[in-house]
């Protein structure tokens, strides 16, 4: 069985990436900061809740533990824990964006690399976003042109790095970080656009289920790398 944590999975994007895995034969451990939410998401999907705050270390090292004591191993971590960070353009709203989407990161993943030396095929995914590409921002073609989102950006390039400089420096774990797409979900209800989260769950799997040859240090979408 394949072993594998999904961070904030209670819903959008990290539910449905849950849910597609399962239906894979993975078990899945549910990460979510608030109980009841978490434990009825896992309950839903016939999955297992672990308490997990990104922006807390202890609540963070503790789920790590409850994964260890209870399987041995991780074979797959999806970083998938974020928020939009909207609103004010200043120094605690900015902190707020960065502890949760680039400072979680390294938070759990250096909780998890224990145990995910421990597979024989161990997988990180983070789900980052192409608003972080300098590519995409600079282009008056692509929506993220247009997106006011200044913090939650410059978290996400911060996440997509990570991502590249953990493939340096972990050589035996595949890391890369996913574009899903721009999907429905409550980051993205004040802007009225994307499609089905099933849909982009579809990307994040692709690169949770990667073969031991697959690639490491990649930022990709659905049609492959994205310039950043």
């Amino acid at each position: 069985m394949t072993i594998t944590l999904i961070t904030g999975a209670n819903k959008g994007i990290g539910f449905e990436t849950a849910k597609q895995l399962l239906a894979l034969g993975h078990v899945v451990y549910i990460g979510a900061r608030d109980v009841e939410r978490g434990e009825k998401a896992a309950a839903v999907l016939g999955a297992r809740f672990v308490r997990l705050d990104v922006t807390d270390d202890a609540s963070v090292s503790k789920a790590l533990e409850t994964i260890d004591s209870a399987e041995g191993r991780l074979d797959v971590l999806v970083n998938n824990a974020g928020i939009l960070g909207d609103g004010a353009t200043d120094g605690p709203t900015a902190l707020q964006a960065f502890d949760t989407n680039a400072v979680g990161i390294v938070r759990v993943t250096e909780a998890a690399l224990p145990l995910l030396r421990k597979s024989s095929n161990p997988t990180v995914v983070t789900v980052s976003s192409s608003a972080g590409s300098f590519w995409a921002v600079t282009n008056p073609d692509r929506p993220e042109f247009n997106l006011p989102l200044a913090l939650y950006s410059a978290s996400k390039s911060a996440a997509t790095m990570l991502t590249v400089q953990y493939a340096k420096s972990q050589p035996g774990i595949k890391f890369n970080a996913v574009e899903p797409g721009t999907t429905a979900t409550d980051l993205t209800a004040a802007f009225g656009i994307g499609r089905a989260p099933e849909e982009s769950a579809r990307v994040v799997v692709r690169l949770a289920t990667l073969d031991a040859d697959g690639p490491t240090g990649t930022f990709q979408d659905e049609n492959g790398e994205v310039p950043w």
